[in-house]
């Protein structure tokens, strides 16, 4: 007979990992379906890897309570995973005439338990020097900062997976049905079977409800915009430093990253879905409006532009078990706060799946992930230990970020192995750096095309048989 799992996560980003990895602890037959070649590939990857405080959220919705229970649980995933994050706090910057403005985000941030600081202008220029001139006051929250988001996804993704959870990537959902109590999930890499179906699959999760026959939602999509600068600006960011927020979002805001970068950005475009495409009038808006907080823009150092998508469904999530469909559960229209949120999200997520089941939490789990240091967090004698082993740890690979083969090779030998050369990228920074994978890309090819025993051309950029990067060698013609 076919096989018949627990539970089946539809979609790979924050959520559906951090999900995965709250039922792996469980004596539960977990898989995760995913249409990319890897975790975080979509939303995820291009979020801006702000930790919110929950000071900005409208009291008594959802959003307010996962924000809340998910940046104090997020903090503490972040170290167990070992992934790079950064507890800075966070500022909310106003003007002469905005003080009615700081008082309403005080107002909230008492509603929604959260501890703030109104400061004057003075006390914020000793927190952050380089704040506008005509900025007055601003609104201080410690609790909050900076996470790598596709890091912790892919985290989440490596401990579920040891934990004895199941990922298939490239499997996109075409089809969900049920026959009798268990769903039957199509994808383009087959069909699986579950007895509780969890969606969590970002833009796509009112298709995905719709397929089920679940409550149909109607969803709207915002594109942002960023610039991302190269590392030597770090020096200059302490923080993150918001504009008061509008109906659209959090604002255009000026931030350091978890990996040592720093980013302007987003916008708030309304757009459709799949929209990832810069514009020259994004790009102009974050021109305009980044001096407007912070006085010493560099936009001659970027050394990137990206975008990512939020999907939203009215104003607030979508948690909880369908009233349509039996055992089908949904977290949909997770838009910002979505990454704070994620963990806390996933802990009321297993709740609600474990009650179905009488389960009971496995004996022997693993907790804290094996510590990967990377070239620059190795000191001498580590190093020197290391490369005596294995000579791959003296081979620089990435000369922006200073990636050696050895942790190429381990990203491609992970729980969850990196096959693609973006899915290397996202795990160990090659090609992140300076020159975003001028030098770097073809020697991180050769090692996937050797650890792989696959032919060159056949190594991918990232998701879909269309990506290959070489397509023969130099002379051959068809």
């Amino acid at each position: 007979m076919e096989k018949v799992f627990d539970v089946i996560i539809i979609g790979g980003g924050i959520v559906g990992t951090a999900t995965l990895d709250r039922l792996a602890k469980y004596d539960l037959d977990c898989l995760l379906l995913e249409k990319s070649d890897d975790v975080a590939a979509f939303s995820t990857r291009a979020n801006s890897g702000i930790v919110h405080a929950g000071y900005d959220c409208e009291p008594g919705t959802l959003k307010a309570e996962f924000n809340v229970l998910g940046n104090a649980l997020l903090w503490k995933d972040a170290q167990e995973l070992g992934v790079k994050h950064l507890k800075c706090g966070s500022i909310v910057v106003a003007k002469e005439g905005q003080e009615d403005a700081i008082a309403k985000l005080v107002e909230k941030a008492k509603a929604n338990g959260v501890e703030v600081e109104v400061w004057s202008r003075q006390q914020t220029l000793a927190f952050e020097p380089n704040i506008a001139d005509d900025i007055t006051m601003s609104l201080y929250a410690k609790s909050a900062g900076v996470v790598s988001p596709y890091q912790l996804a892919i985290a989440y993704a490596d401990r579920a997976i040891l934990n004895g959870a199941k990922i298939e990537l490239e499997a996109e959902v075409t089809a969900v049905s049920k026959q009798g109590e268990i769903f039957e999930v199509k994808t383009s890499k087959g069909e699986y079977r579950a007895k509780v179906v969890v969606n969590c699959a970002g833009e796509n999760g009112a298709p995905v409800n719709d397929m089920a026959g679940a409550e149909h939602y109607e969803t709207t999509y915002r594109r942002g915009d960023y610039f991302i600068l190269d590392n030597t600006e770090r020096k200059n960011i302490n923080t993150v430093i918001f504009p008061l927020p509008t109906k659209a979002g959090k604002g255009i805001l000026v931030a350091p990253t978890a990996d040592g970068n720093v980013i302007y950005g987003p916008t708030a475009v309304d757009t459709v879905a799949d929209d990832t495409a810069s514009s020259l009038a994004s790009l102009d808006e974050i021109r305009r409006n980044v001096p407007l907080s912070y006085k010493n823009p560099t936009f001659n150092k970027c050394i990137r532009i990206y975008s990512g998508l939020r999907t939203i469904i009215g104003h607030d999530f979508v948690i909880g078990e369908s009233k349509v469909v039996k055992n089908f559960v949904m977290a949909i229209g997770i838009c910002s706060p979505g990454l704070t949120s994620a963990p806390a999200i996933a802990e009321r997520l297993a709740e609600l799946v474990t009650a179905k089941f009488a389960c009971k939490k496995k004996n022997d789990i693993v907790e804290n992930l094996p510590e990967n240091k990377g070239l620059l967090e190795l000191d001498e004698a580590e190093l020197n230990s290391l490369v005596q082993k294995d000579e791959a740890w003296g081979r620089i690979v990435c000369r922006c970020e200073k990636v050696t083969e050895a942790e190429v090779v381990r990203a491609i030998h992970s729980p969850l192995p990196a096959t693609t050369v973006d899915a290397v990228k996202r795990r160990t920074r090659a090609g992140m750096g300076r020159c975003q994978g001028g030098f770097c890309g073809p020697r991180v090819m050769e090692i996937i095309s050797r650890e792989l025993n696959i032919p060159l051309d056949k190594v991918r950029k990232g998701n879909g048989e269309d990506s290959n990067i070489a397509v023969c060698k130099v002379g051959e013609v068809e």
